[in-house]
């Protein structure tokens, strides 16, 4: 193999075989079980780097199952999301992510910097009620739960949420382990189709463990639950803030 050949090929890992096709990547039927509580605010600043800013003291927990997505399969994830500002617009800033597959795993981490661990998430309907759950290795640290469609959600202020802004810390080490990588990555979800929303009565309990720290965003008051249905395209990213360049 030549190097103009590497350099051709050299998109993913491993090059023989890359864990994942080039993108977009289109999910139908993408469901959420989204609740939202009230944490406390020291812990809010000290994870959430600059020059984004807490929109509050909220978080989001979020399980999502994803039966059909191309390139990455059928796959589930649950994780932490914080409401967060960007020189004065509104976004929210991934902290946690749990799944159960490596093709997902892999490419979120390689192509945007999702925080993604491998995990055990699961969302299922449990009688009337909607349950997530989120496993790591064999402890429960996570259970959400939601009463099964008890009320339509507000659809323009869901598709208003969904359109802003999401941001993530992308990390790459070097071969000293020395960060290569370090940025600040901005991506939307495009070609959005709300096919249902749903509010209800929710809970959510959080455990504590040493590899999926959960807790490090305790659960003050649980404030509000959404059930979304969705169709989607995950954007591709952009850099808004290299912290390698001084």
């Amino acid at each position: 193999m030549t190097a103009d050949e590497v350099r051709r090929g050299a998109w993913a890992m491993p090059m023989a075989s890359p864990s994942y096709p080039r993108g977009p990547y289109r999910f139908i039927d993408r469901e959420f079980l989204v609740i939202t509580y009230r944490t406390d605010p020291d812990a809010l600043a000290a994870l959430v780097p600059e020059p984004l800013r807490p929109a509050g003291d909220e978080v989001r927990f979020e399980f999502i199952r994803m039966p059909d997505s191309t390139g990455f399969g059928d796959y589930t994830e649950a994780g932490q999301v914080i409401p967060v500002t960007h020189e004065g617009t509104k976004g929210v800033y991934v902290h946690s992510m749990f799944l159960d597959d490596d093709a997902p795993i892999a490419g979120g981490r390689e192509i945007w910097g999702f925080p993604k661990k491998l995990g055990s998430p699961r969302l299922r309907v449990d009688k009337d009620t909607l349950v997530g759950t989120l496993e790591y290795g064999r402890v429960r640290v996570a259970t959400g739960t939601m009463g099964y469609k008890h009320g339509d959600a507000d659809r323009d202020a869901v598709l208003r949420s969904l359109a802003e802004p999401n941001f993530l810390l992308k990390i790459m080490p070097h071969v000293d382990c020395s960060p290569r990588v370090c940025e600040l990555v901005e991506y939307r979800l495009e070609d959005l189709k709300l096919k249902g929303a749903w509010t209800g009565p929710a809970a959510l309990e959080l455990r504590p463990h040493a590899l999926a720290p959960v807790t490090q965003l305790p659960v003050r008051e649980v404030v509000g639950a959404l059930h979304l249905n969705t169709d989607l395209t995950l954007g591709l990213g952009r850099v808004v803030r290299d912290y390698l360049i001084r």
